[in-house]
């Protein structure tokens, strides 16, 4: 990418998730938006409303086209499956739901894994037969639930093609690969997905090569002495659990043997911390106050057979995930003249200039709006900040080819794995193994995500990064 500069810090291909928060963001950061522009001038022409920004559409086509090709003209059952636990407290889940049967001809439901039986070879959803089913979870949960619970309409939808996406996809989401995708001599991929790669190594003890090539003699030993500059994470983990960030975790040993114990760990090297943040004016509510904040950004891209579909912006400390307590921010496309970072300081200062009282009254009047859509995750109310990330006509350029690049590489991947050529970096139990080698993927109709550090233009200088807040310190 020209325009946009960073890496990609992990890939879900198995049941990826947040296309709902990004558009109810839009709602929330577009009322914002005008209600400071009431209150002052802030001379940057934005758009709130691109389609490109917003995945719901797109991952609805996406299933819609799964079930064409399966049944044609045939009437459409999509059921989004859910953990039984989960029905009543995801919202991008109901919303989803609430979508589908809003189009034409199309039936919607969501279900747990309890709700579907079989009858005749075919997989029912409370009565009716299901058509294509989006599953909220992958295969290792899949497992776990099937020590409790009947899973064989599940493993039936697996083998009979009709569960989306493919699960033959899924093991592509393992960090571990991340360690090849530059050796040349295992795969050929575009320059696009290796090069917005961080160095990564599975991590335990062995001889291997550092981040510039030089040699490493004990990578556990190597990480210790390296240790402000990496990051531990579980091979398979979500949501940021288990992810020991060097900078932020001093006890090195301890962190350092708690990935050993657990086991498929991997060390990758710290995207530099300026190069994914931005800076924004925000409420101090107990000081009354209005501070320049440096939040952390990060930036998913919605993926399908038709190519970028949306995204998700998240801000927070580190890691930004909505499920560590991080925040959404609303996305707009920068209509003005403006370069992105001098737009970025245009808007800070009108929020400036505003003051604390009119921003807090803002930011209550938005967060009255968010509870009344029920802008929440498990941990309850999703934070948002009042100014929108920007991005220009060519950053979606950009973000489209990476997007069809990463498509296509992601199609060679699992053609590698299917091989055995990958088991050497991606390491999954045999009984999820054998479910994806049961469900080959090739492309078909599925959703992935690539969750991106990315630089917007609007990034700071690491001299200028001196508060960076952690995952507990911006509700």
């Amino acid at each position: 990418m020209k325009t946009v500069k960073g890496y990609h810090g992990e890939w879900n291909m198995g049941s990826p998730g947040g296309w709902e928060y990004q558009r109810m963001a839009q709602i929330l950061g577009k009322m914002a938006w005008d209600l400071v522009q009431r209150n002052v001038e802030v001379g940057v022409e934005v758009d709130f409303e691109h389609p490109q920004i917003n995945a719901v559409p797109g991952f609805a086509r996406m299933l819609l086209n799964a079930h064409k090709n399966r049944h044609g003209a045939n009437p459409v059952h999509a059921v989004l499956l859910a953990e039984t636990e989960t029905l009543d407290v995801v919202l991008e889940n109901k919303n989803f739901v609430d979508y589908l049967n809003s189009s034409d001809g199309v039936k919607a439901s969501l279900a747990g894994p309890g709700h579907l039986s079989l009858k005749n070879g075919k997989v029912f959803c409370k009565g009716t037969e299901a058509t294509v089913i989006f599953m909220d979870f992958n295969l290792d949960t899949l497992v776990n639930i099937g020590k409790d619970e009947d899973i064989k309409p599940i493993e039936e939808a697996i083998k009979q093609g009709i569960l989306v996406n493919p699960k033959g996809m899924e093991p592509l989401g393992a960090k571990g690969l991340f360690e090849v995708l530059a050796d040349e001599s295992r795969l050929t991929l575009s320059q696009e997905t290796p090069k917005h790669t961080p160095w990564t190594r599975q991590f335990f003890r062995r001889r291997t090569t550092g981040p510039q090539g030089e040699r490493i003699d004990d990578l556990v030993d190597w990480t210790a002495e390296n240790w402000p500059d990496l990051v531990l994470k579980p091979a398979h983990g979500y949501s940021g659990h288990g992810i020991f960030v060097g900078y932020l975790n001093k006890r090195i040993n301890k962190h350092i043997q708690a990935a050993l114990n657990a086991g498929n760990y991997i060390v990758q090297q710290l995207v530099p911390l300026g190069l994914w943040s931005e800076q924004t004016i925000w409420p101090m509510l107990e000081q009354r106050t209005l501070v320049s904040k440096v939040w952390q950004t990060d930036f998913r891209c919605f993926i399908t057979d038709e190519g970028l579909q949306g995204f998700l912006a998240r801000f927070g400390g580190v890691p930004t995930n909505v499920g560590s307590g991080g925040g959404v921010q609303s996305l707009a496309i920068l209509k003005s003249d403006l370069s992105p970072r001098r737009a970025v300081d245009k808007v800070n200062r009108a929020l400036q200039k505003l003051g604390y009282e009119a921003i807090a009254q803002i930011q209550e009047e938005v967060h009255r709006q968010a509870s009344r859509m029920g802008f929440t995750y498990l941990l309850g109310p999703i934070p948002i900040p009042l100014r929108p990330r920007l991005l220009t006509p060519g950053h979606l350029a950009d973000l489209r080819r990476y997007a069809r690049c990463l498509w296509q590489d992601a199609v060679k991947l699992e053609e590698a794995w299917r091989q055995g050529r990958l088991d050497d970096v991606i390491h999954i139990g045999d009984t999820e193994k054998a479910l994806a080698l049961s469900q080959p993927w090739h492309g078909s109709p599925a959703l992935m995500v690539s969750d991106g550090l990315f630089s917007l233009g609007a990034e700071l200088p690491d001299s200028e990064i001196v508060d960076i807040p952690d995952e507990k310190n911006h509700h």
